[in-house]
Formats: C-alpha cells, sequence, structure tokens
C-alpha cells in the first residue's frame, strides 16, 4: 500500500472506530509501528486533530471536527475531475456549474508549478462534444481504473501505450499506439490515438480497453488531431 493510500486508510479507520492504537492501525494497514507514527505525524501536519492517550495502551482519537487543511490531491484526480464536470457540461445537466468552476479553480491553484505545468498539458489534449443519437448503448461497460494513470504516464512522458482492445464485433486484439487526446461524447470516452500498424489516426472506446500500460523506452511525437467541427476542445467550454 502506498503511502497515500495508507493515510486514506488510517484516516477512515479512526473515524470509524472512534479510539484505537498504534498496533491495531499498523495491523490494518499491514505496516510498521514505526511506520504508523510517522504516518500520524504526517496527518496531524496536514491539519487532522488526532488526541493520544498517554500509557502503555494508550488510546488515538479522531477531533471529528478536524478536517484536513493541504491540497493533496494529485494531478490525475484534478483531471478526473475537471472531466467529470466536462461530461455533464456538455450532456446539458450540470446544475450549479458557477460554484463547481470556482471550486475547480480553487483546487488548480494549491498544485505546486510543476504540476500546474502538467494538468495544462492534459487540458489541452481534452475535447468534448456530443453523441449521435443514433449510437448503439447497449454494449457499454466500465471503464479499466487503471486507464487514466496509465494514459497520464504515456501522455505526458510521450511514450507508447500498451493495452488489449475489444472491438464494437467483439474482436479481440493488443495495440501500441501514440495517445494524442481524449474525447468525451457523453455518455462515451474515445483515446484519440496515432497508431503507427494502421499509419492513421484510430479513436478507442475508453470502455472497451482492458491492461492499459505506459511503454518504457519509446517515444513519440505530438500530432494535430482533426476533430469533427462539432468537437470543441475543453478550455473554449470552461470561458
Amino acid at each position: 500500500m502506498d503511502i497515500r493510500l495508507r493515510h486514506d486508510a488510517l484516516v477512515r479507520s479512526l473515524r470509524r472506530t472512534g479510539s484505537t492504537t498504534v498496533a491495531a492501525l499498523a495491523r490494518e494497514v499491514g505496516a510498521s509501528r514505526r511506520t504508523v507514527l510517522r504516518d500520524l505525524s504526517a496527518l496531524r501536519d496536514q491539519g487532522y486533530v488526532i488526541h493520544a492517550d498517554v500509557g502503555r495502551g494508550g488510546g488515538l482519537q479522531l477531533d471529528p471536527r478536524s478536517v484536513q487543511t493541504t491540497a493533496r490531491l494529485s494531478v490525475p484526480e484534478v483531471f478526473a475531475l475537471l472531466l467529470s464536470v466536462a461530461a455533464m457540461r456538455a450532456a446539458g445537466n450540470l446544475p450549479f456549474s458557477d460554484l463547481a468552476d470556482a471550486g475547480l479553480a480553487r483546487i488548480e491553484k494549491a498544485l505546486p508549478p510543476d504540476k500546474v505545468k502538467d494538468l495544462r498539458a492534459f487540458l489541452d489534449c481534452l475535447h468534448v462534444g456530443r453523441l449521435s443519437p443514433e449510437q448503439d448503448l447497449s454494449d457499454m461497460g466500465r471503464m479499466d481504473p487503471a486507464l487514466l494513470s496509465a494514459f497520464e504516464t504515456a501522455f505526458l512522458r510521450r511514450q507508447l501505450l500498451r493495452f488489449a482492445y475489444r472491438d464494437a464485433k467483439g474482436r479481440p486484439s493488443q495495440r501500441e499506439v501514440e495517445p494524442q487526446a481524449m474525447l468525451i461524447l457523453p455518455p462515451l470516452w474515445y483515446l484519440v490515438a496515432w497508431d503507427p500498424a494502421r499509419d492513421d489516426f484510430r479513436q478507442f472506446r475508453m470502455d472497451r480497453i482492458r491492461t492499459p500500460e505506459a511503454v518504457e523506452g519509446t517515444t513519440f511525437r505530438r500530432r494535430h488531431v482533426p476533430f469533427e467541427a462539432d468537437v470543441c476542445p475543453f478550455s473554449d467550454l470552461r470561458r
């Protein structure tokens, strides 16, 4: 379990149990007592108020009124929030859009400069449009949760993206492509990529992609993606 997941697990456990011990927390997250003590110190630095009773069997309690005061969102997490807002806005069902935009702007401002640069690169690749009413949605499935992280790595590092794919007729294939953009046509999401094997652009429905991974040691160049006239960049949608 990485440090972010472990911190989240510790906070959930403290909220759930009311009172617990370092030893119990260590067993729950599969870490050493020393690691948990460091984690608790880090959580206090982030704004959580964690009380500790003195003594051999002393317990730990999280003040229910305490909240995290420092932003820990990663670029993919902020990007996922922006994607969700874009999808709802494109579908015409985003209430309180001004408040949503204001909240997202605050989150963006909390990111360090290098992460802001990555986020802007992400947003530049995002395009939104409307799905044809004739599109068949009967086979729409869930997206692989690893896809966004793999896309982030491949896109920002300009590495090829490898994945297993199932086409509209259910035929499986292994693909290795250059990720160039993401296209949202609610409720469908597409990866737009240059396919070296076909020497052309291809759109891959993201719910049909499985086991995505960035390919180490590869590189590619950015290409201009020819979108249809009714597809707009995400930046235009935020104005």
